[in-house]
């Protein structure tokens, strides 16, 4: 018993002393290091909602604008995951991605958005990333011509 003591002691001691002091305000009264990580935990698991919340609001109003096929996809992904890394337990599956980058796209792939959306087979992320892709080089070699259907 004495042993586990002195090791809590050691253990406790050399938190109080690595620890910066408005962190240290929050374990200084646990007895003991299981107290103190507790009480960590608590403390950075909150500042993970913040961010979790904030994250999660940026990816909800992610659009394309003036981004790339590229460089969007790679946006929304990125927040995906760092969303996923936040909290594991809930992470961004790929048709909930599809869903999210479709609405945010620019208007001018919305036919061929909805022509690849009725295929009997739905294609991959990366697959429709390529597709848009596609699509993207193919306007842009045509001068810039609008992808929309011309009425």
């Amino acid at each position: 018993m004495r042993t586990e003591c002195y090791g809590n002691g050691k253990a406790m001691f050399i938190l109080k002393t690595m620890i910066e002091e408005d962190v240290l305000e929050h374990i200084c009264e646990s007895k003991t290091p299981k107290e103190a990580w507790d009480t960590f935990a608590k403390l950075f698991s909150k500042k993970n909602d913040t961010k979790l919340q904030l994250i999660g609001s940026e990816l909800l109003s992610v659009a394309q604008r003036n981004l790339t096929i590229a460089q969007y996809f790679h946006k929304v992904k990125s927040l995906c995951r760092e969303i996923s890394e936040l909290d594991p337990e809930a992470p961004i599956g790929e048709t909930r991605m599809k869903r999210i980058i479709i609405h945010g796209l620019k208007q001018e792939f919305t036919s061929f958005v909805a022509a690849v959306q009725g295929w009997p087979t739905q294609s991959s992320l990366v697959e429709f990333e390529n597709l848009l892709a596609s699509q993207e080089a193919l306007a842009k070699k045509m001068g810039g011509a609008s992808l929309k259907n011309e009425e």
